[in-house]
């Protein structure tokens, strides 16, 4: 019984060992030496019967000591029912040793199981930068100082900022009303000097040439420049209530003989009227001034 047994698993061997036998697996590296960490290519070639089923390893196979770089394929080459294929693994070297050895494997494939080829162990040695290390070390005379560039301080950067901002914060809290204040007192002076010299160039132009659009334009400007500094309607109003509410019946005397010019085109009293008109404004500028320093002291 023993002796059957023997010849039966020795029958189902003798497939397995004679397709074993017709299958080649070559693996070399394309160069004997490397640097370390460069780029080599190890080519991996595998010839077998058409009929057989073969796999080469992939980018999960343990490529240790090297480092799987790239996978280069080609197509299946077929003669005379023998089919050859190859493969490239671009690999590199960490490894110190003087030598790094690397073998990959063939499966193929069988029916409820695989069968693994090796090919010789390729052999790659490692290539020095440096022929060899003496034993005392020189070190090359150099004078020579290289300047350093200066990182800023972000944090005194900082500190400086959050100081400026402080004081000025103070400043303004005990000084906000006066500059206010100030800047206002600047304002209406501004805005006084551009009416006085729109008010001349208007003026003068209606004492050469008087019309009823050169009159209509100076009452314009003077009523648009009180309003402003009084805060009053005043363009809404008539001569004769802006004469009543200000208290003052030789504004409308004023403004009267201008109107003059425009419905009756009489214009003999056109200067002593723009005159005054202008010496009105200066008071009630001269009045908002005096105002806006009272305030400014007083805060």
């Amino acid at each position: 019984m023993v002796k059957t047994l023997k010849i039966f698993f020795f029958l189902l061997l003798i497939p397995l060992v004679s397709n074993a036998q017709q299958i080649k697996v070559e693996g070399y590296f394309m160069q004997d030496s490397a640097k370390l960490g460069e780029r080599v290519g190890y080519v991996l070639k595998a010839t077998y019967p058409e009929s057989a089923h073969i796999i080469f390893p992939d980018s999960t196979f343990d490529f240790s000591p090297m480092v799987l770089l790239e996978k280069k394929t080609f197509i299946s080459s077929t003669q005379d029912s023998i089919t050859q294929d190859s493969t490239i693994y671009y690999v590199s070297n960490f490894s110190l040793d003087q030598s790094s050895y690397l073998t990959l494997p063939v499966y193929e494939l069988a029916r409820y199981d695989s069968v693994v080829h090796y090919p010789l162990e390729a052999e790659l040695k490692l290539k020095l930068a440096l022929d060899s290390i003496p034993e005392q070390l020189v070190f090359q005379q150099n004078n020579v100082y290289q300047t350093l560039e200066k990182s800023f301080n972000w944090i005194i950067i900082g500190v400086l900022l959050g100081a400026l901002l402080l004081v000025l914060g103070v400043l303004y809290f005990f000084f906000a009303d006066k500059v206010q204040e100030y800047w206002k007192e600047r304002r209406e002076k501004r805005r006084w000097e551009r009416f006085e010299k729109q008010w001349k160039t208007q003026t003068t132009k209606l004492t050469e040439s008087p019309s009823i659009e050169t009159a209509d334009e100076v009452i314009g400007l003077w009523k648009g420049y009180m309003e402003s500094i009084t805060q009053l309607p005043v363009r809404e109003w008539t001569s004769s209530e802006i004469g009543e509410r200000m208290g003052n019946l030789e504004i409308f005397k004023a403004l009267r003989a201008i109107d003059l010019i425009i419905y009756a085109g009489k214009s003999s009293q056109s200067v002593e009227a723009t005159n005054y008109l202008l010496e009105v404004a200066k008071e009630k500028y001269q009045e908002k001034q005096t105002k806006i320093k009272h305030e400014r002291a007083a805060v």
